[in-house]
């Protein structure tokens, strides 16, 4: 496991959430965040309004969104320390709607006035928090700016530069790349097959990977990557079609029979 500075949601004093957060199995990558305001300089020097920022954006995330929980999967501040905020294998809500179940979210506690350009702690931070979620959360190998395929400023000028950079640690190279090298079969990494589901919402880039292929005998179905109702409803036509116990779990062999057959 990676050895992150990590600041437990318990730590840092996070309400808990309103409802339950959407699972998310595995993800592209990392998507990088910043605040879009201004942080006080003194952050640099004061951990304590690194606590404060992570507070006030569940706050505000809750209470002014009317999201469940913060957005972003984890925080990073100038002193190297990582928040939890949602967590590996959750849902984020930061990327923009239709753009969260292929990327975690992670924010950079810098913004777009008084501490604008990021200093080591803080990149090494969103490093580890990349690495942290690649280690625990299945996260893959991309580096993304909050601006890429969404229309905003974030992560502004200095951090987005960077990112396109690769994200490397100050003085040194980009986050480590997973270690485990997954076989694909049938051109399909096995990671994706089957789809596990536990509870009524599942999340990820191996159900949109069933959704696509499951929409050539239930046209209706939306490949948004999110396990929810309509998708256990087209699970058990097909199993129903194809005669496999109907049960709305997209287990090993719904999983193949999906796969395997051609419209």
């Amino acid at each position: 496991m990676v050895q992150v500075q990590l600041i437990t949601r318990a730590g840092w004093g996070a309400r808990a959430p309103k409802q339950d957060v959407p699972a998310l199995y595995s993800t592209k990558g990392v998507k990088v965040h910043y605040t879009g305001g201004r942080v006080d300089p003194a952050i640099v020097s004061n951990h304590n309004i690194c606590v404060g920022l992570v507070r006030g954006y569940q706050r505000m995330h809750m209470d002014d969104n009317g999201w469940s929980d913060l957005g972003y999967t984890a925080a990073a501040c100038p002193h190297r320390k990582v928040f939890v905020g949602r967590g590996p294998n959750r849902l984020p809500a930061a990327n923009g709607a239709g753009r969260n179940s292929g990327h975690y979210a992670v924010l950079g506690l810098v913004g777009n006035a008084g501490f604008v350009r990021p200093n080591d702690g803080l990149l090494h931070g969103i490093v580890d928090a990349i690495e942290y979620l690649r280690a625990e959360g299945r996260a893959g190998r991309e580096v993304k700016g909050h601006r890429d395929g969404y229309s905003t400023s974030c992560p502004g000028d200095a951090l987005y530069a960077w990112v396109q950079r690769g994200a490397p640690r100050p003085g040194g190279a980009p986050p480590k790349a997973p270690v485990e090298e997954l076989p694909v079969v049938n051109g399909i990494p096995t990671w994706l097959r089957p789809i596990r589901l536990q509870t009524p919402m599942l999340a990820g880039l191996d159900v949109r990977e069933w959704q696509e292929k499951a929409r050539q005998w239930v046209a209706s179905l939306v490949a948004d990557g999110i396990y929810g109702k309509q998708s256990q409803t087209a699970c058990r036509a097909l199993q129903k079609l194809f005669g496999l116990p109907v049960t709305g779990v997209v287990d090993e062999e719904t999983w193949t029979v999906t796969f395997a057959l051609e419209s």
